[in-house]
């Protein structure tokens, strides 16, 4: 086994550039290009992106974006394949191992970051992001870089806890929200008392599953022993085997709604967003993607008013702070061998303007200063304030491991909730997995 290198900010990103209040500063509606117009002058240039907003007002949004980037540089054609989000990270692998990978493509950081750019597919932007936009984006940029060079733009952050339906935890009776699993389990069973699915999950992608065990890992395990596995790739502390025997207790109680196993996370009605969209769970476990999804899904297409959200509860006995978050940077990246006019794309979507209505599309949090001022939902404020008071945020474990290793870690998870595996077996086929790389 290898020792991974640390990434400059491999299991945190820092929280100093996430504000409740917009900074001032004037927007130009673009940016200043970056590139000192090293660009290709004249010559006709093609730009394909691949995203994962599919529908609604995300997809609008690129498509918008693309459209007014092309007016202002007539020499550039941008081409947009839209990919389902479940799909993409094994279908962007495969194209860059291919040699056919988009000019634009998502990028989460991590060790799926390092992964690619330790491969060469990925291009350096350090020198390339424009003046005016890298004050507002100065700290998430971090979750980008990798021995001092940055490989990717940020446009949204994103951590993770629970969202819950206020109409049916006041029927069912459950003052606040909890605090600690204890209380969690208490609730669960209120909610079952009013005939209502307590937490939604969507099993069927894996990953929405592990992010129960990644939670709990983030309660269990300690700061220092979640940096060193980042590194050493080595998962022996017992405090990985605690938080997978908790998630497995816990499974044990029926907290997820029937069939969570084959049921979709995001895209339709019949989805666990959809299930909260349509009232028919009280619970779910996301990222601060959410309620954007869960807006796209009710019936009004309009974001869901009774919508809140807590942080995931303290364990008993745990090492990790009850603080900490979990969560990641969501951007952009360029493959090495596109054009200088790829960066000049990132650039152009990083402006102010374009922030803020990247953050209305989405209902998320932009990751630029400059844009938060327009983050107005209840549950996201929520987020932020949590979110400016964590103790540290933690990057999801799937992306801070790496593709193979991550894939590993999701589908032990989603054994033994099957019933197919134990929590031993989830560390296991981690360190198998690590042992390979």
């Amino acid at each position: 086994m290898k020792t991974r290198k640390l990434l400059a900010v491999s299991t945190v990103v820092l929280m100093g550039a996430v504000g409740l209040t917009a900074c001032g500063g004037d927007d130009n509606g673009g940016s200043s290009g970056g590139t000192d117009g090293a660009g290709s002058g004249n010559a006709s240039v093609e730009l394909m992106m691949w995203h994962n907003s599919t529908t609604g007002p995300g997809k609008a949004f690129w498509d918008e974006t693309a459209a007014q980037f092309m007016e202002a540089n007539e020499n550039v054609t941008v081409t947009i394949q839209t990919i389902q989000n479940e799909d993409m990270d094994g279908k962007l692998q495969t194209a860059l191992n291919s040699g056919d990978a988009p000019d634009v493509f998502m990028a989460r950081g991590g060790g799926k970051l390092a992964d690619i750019v330790e491969a060469g597919q990925v291009m350096d932007i350090t020198d390339l992001i424009a003046d005016d936009v890298r004050p507002a984006i100065e700290g998430t940029l971090n979750a980008f870089s990798i021995d001092g060079k940055v490989y990717g733009m940020p446009t949204s952050v994103l951590p993770g806890g629970i969202y819950y339906n206020k109409t049916m935890f006041e029927e069912a009776g459950i003052e606040g929200t909890p605090e600690t699993m204890a209380e969690l389990d208490e609730a669960v069973e209120k909610l079952k008392g009013i005939g209502v699915e307590p937490i939604a999950l969507g099993g069927k992608a894996a990953w929405p599953a592990a992010h129960w065990y990644y939670f709990l890992a983030l309660r269990h395990c300690s700061q220092d022993v979640m940096t060193e596995a980042a590194a050493s790739m080595s998962f022996d502390d017992a405090c990985w085997t605690d938080a997978a025997q908790e998630l497995a207790d816990f499974a044990e109680t029926e907290p997820f709604n029937s069939g969570y196993l084959t049921t979709e996370a995001q895209g339709s009605a019949a989805s666990s967003a959809g299930m909260i969209a349509n009232d028919q769970a009280a619970m779910e476990l996301m990222g601060a993607w959410n309620p954007g999804v869960i807006a796209d899904l009710t019936p009004d297409k309009q974001p869901k008013a009774d919508l809140g959200w807590f942080a995931f509860p303290a364990v008993d006995g745990g090492a990790g702070d009850p603080t900490a978050m979990m969560g990641g940077v969501d951007g952009y990246a360029c493959h090495v061998d596109s054009p200088v006019e790829c960066a000049d794309f990132l650039n152009f979507f990083m402006s102010q303007e374009r922030q803020e209505a990247y953050a209305e599309a989405f209902v998320t949090l932009p990751a630029s200063q400059e844009a938060q001022g327009v983050v107005t939902d209840p549950a996201l404020l929520d987020v932020l304030a949590a979110y400016n008071g964590a103790a540290y945020v933690q990057v999801w474990l799937d992306t801070l491991f790496g593709q193979n290793v991550g894939n590993a870690l999701n589908a032990g998870v989603v054994e033994m909730l099957a019933g197919n595996g134990t929590p031993e077996g989830v560390i296991k086929a981690v360190n198998d997995a690590a042992a390979k790389e």
